[in-house]
């Protein structure tokens, strides 16, 4: 056959197979540990430095008014890479309860009962029955996935990631991420060698990367420590600080290494923290109105989406984010239906962002208190619409807490509760919550 004819036939057949179909996306997931709203720089912090998350804040579509439904980590990581409420997928809170007898006595004694550790990988099996990014992206558009950092649902691969780190055998201590909790701390080369082989393998890959950073122990290198010991009004906040600082290097090592191997252009990076923290004066632990409350200072996080060529970078201060909507959005960027369950919108789709009117949320125990109902566990619950904010309290185990109604835009730390003098706008508000979910209805 003449070159110019096999040519024609060449181009014949293309036209007829149509444009060849864009490479999935790859996508990163960096979810902060223990680290509350105002602690960035781009957050407007007067001490802490975050240049790479800052920039990543321009490089990104940033809602600065983001939520995570549930301020401890196991239930709002849970959240995060299944798209559903913690009361919908089960998983509401650190440790599930122990035999009666077992009941006050000390972690140590309880985690050492045969009878306990049954209990507890029993409670790993309510991940098994939800949908998670994971596997979806990986049963249905060939995705590899590295889980590192925190995990509380025994082996990776229960999350439906195809590698990682956590073995998560509560007999060797895998408890809430085990092996898994070194990324970060002591270098990254477990996810760079995910990411060298997911390339060679042309495969489109999904990095779950949620160090033990800024969580404590606070022990951060004294070359950074140095920077804060004699700007924080004690040892324990500059410890904190810079621990911030810390986590915020070992994202940029990440970013860094997406960039030297040509891969950015085609990746979505997101970032979320999975509960807040508010470091007390005299003690690396948290005030009361940090982790585990039902406060901004326990569920605000900025919630980024980087996305080159795809997602204008700006920052949107004004609309509101929840992190329930970052598994619908990374599923309808991959061209991916979200599941029926899940209630979460898209945020790159400016209309429906525009469109929403409330947000939602639920606090629960520490400890959980009953294996498969959500309410036998929960305190609170909260709605946040425009500038107000409603808190509810579960009056089966906060007998004694008000309803709380603040303005976040005139009381963005929560100190002035209004609700005795807006007793129709709490009514309102309490109504969208028993529509959104009405415990024991």
């Amino acid at each position: 056959m003449p070159m110019r004819a096999f040519f024609a036939l060449l181009t014949a057949f293309m036209l007829w197979a149509g444009p060849a179909q864009a490479a999935p996306p790859n996508i990163v997931l960096l979810i902060s540990d223990d680290q509350a709203w105002t602690d960035y720089g781009f957050m407007g912090h007067p001490t802490i430095q975050t240049p790479r998350l800052d920039r990543l804040a321009r490089e990104s579509l940033t809602f600065t008014r983001g939520y995570v439904p549930d301020s401890l980590c196991r239930p709002s990581l849970t959240t995060i890479v299944t798209g559903l409420y913690p009361h919908q997928h089960g998983i509401v809170g650190n440790d599930p309860p122990p035999p009666a007898d077992l009941v006050g006595k000390p972690k140590r004694q309880q985690f050492g009962d045969p009878r306990y550790l049954a209990i507890r990988n029993e409670y790993i099996n309510h991940i098994d029955r939800v949908p998670k990014l994971a596997q979806i992206l990986h049963d249905d558009l060939g995705y590899l996935s590295h889980q590192s950092g925190k995990w509380w649902e025994g082996h990776y691969s229960r999350g439906g990631f195809t590698h990682g780190m956590t073995h998560g055998d509560r007999t060797r201590g895998g408890r809430h991420g085990d092996e898994g909790l070194t990324i970060g701390r002591k270098g990254m080369q477990p996810v760079e060698d995910f990411i060298d082989m997911a390339i060679d393998e042309e495969k489109p890959f999904f990095v779950y990367y949620a160090p033990f950073l800024p969580h404590t122990p606070h022990n951060p290198p004294e070359r950074l420590l140095a920077k804060y010991r004699d700007k924080a009004p004690s040892l324990s906040i500059a410890k904190y600080q810079a621990m911030c600082e810390w986590f915020d290097e070992t994202c940029g090592q990440l970013l860094d290494y997406i960039d030297e191997k040509g891969v950015a252009d085609n990746t979505i990076v997101v970032y979320v923290t999975d509960n807040g923290w508010i470091t007390l004066e005299d003690r690396s632990a948290y005030a009361p109105k940090s982790k585990r409350s039902q406060y901004d200072g326990g569920t605000r996080t900025p919630i980024m989406i980087r996305w080159p060529g795809k997602v204008a970078p700006r920052i949107d201060a004004k609309h509101l984010a929840s992190s329930i909507d970052i598994v619908p959005t990374l599923l309808d960027a991959v061209g991916l239906e979200p599941t029926k369950q899940m209630e979460g919108i898209n945020l790159l789709d400016a209309h429906t962002v525009a469109e929403r009117k409330a947000i939602f949320g639920e606090i629960f125990e520490h400890d959980i208190q009953h294996m498969t109902d959500p309410a036998a566990s929960l305190r609170f619950r909260w709605v946040i619409e425009g500038d107000w904010k409603l808190i509810v309290p579960h009056r089966e185990r906060e007998p004694d807490a008000p309803v709380e109604l603040f303005n976040l835009a005139e009381d963005p730390h929560e100190t002035k509760n209004l609700a005795a003098e807006h007793p129709e706008l709490v009514k309102e508000l309490t109504e969208k919550l028993n529509a959104w979910w009405s415990p024991g209805a």
